[in-house]
């Protein structure tokens, strides 16, 4: 084999290594809880802070696996990111951008929030309505 051959094989090795590397990184499907996007919505702003809300439905409340969904969510530098979590079946289906992110029939039904803030501080709140 000359040098040349080597290093091709290199960079097509490290090419390889990459690739999978890349494809293979954990996602929201590989988390325990069975969870389901219900209801999403996000500002038309483009130009300032981007706002996201999520309601989730889980099938059960693993706090971690929550938690970790949360910090799976896209967000954008100086942007809000709010998940709810709530019981399977019991999710809102229409979200607002106010403080009152769902309407209150939904509250009781609310597991948790995770929120990120504009400054990329990370909140995960469980909430005692049950």
């Amino acid at each position: 084999m000359t040098v040349k051959n080597i290093i091709i094989a290199a960079i097509v090795g490290l090419m390889a290594y990459f690739t999978w590397t890349t494809f293979s990184q954990p996602g929201v499907s590989d988390l325990e809880g069975d969870f389901k996007e219900d209801a999403f919505l996000r500002n038309e702003n483009n130009t300032g802070p981007v706002v996201r809300v999520y309601a989730v439905s889980v099938s059960d409340t693993l706090w971690a696996a929550m938690e970790q969904y949360g910090k799976m969510m896209p967000h954008n530098k100086y942007g809000n990111t709010k998940v709810y979590f709530f019981e399977k079946g019991e999710a809102p289906n229409d979200l607002k951008l106010e403080d009152d992110n769902f309407d209150r029939v939904y509250q009781a039904s609310c597991l948790a929030r995770f929120e990120k803030d504009a400054m990329g501080k990370e909140v995960f709140t469980r909430y005692p309505f049950k």
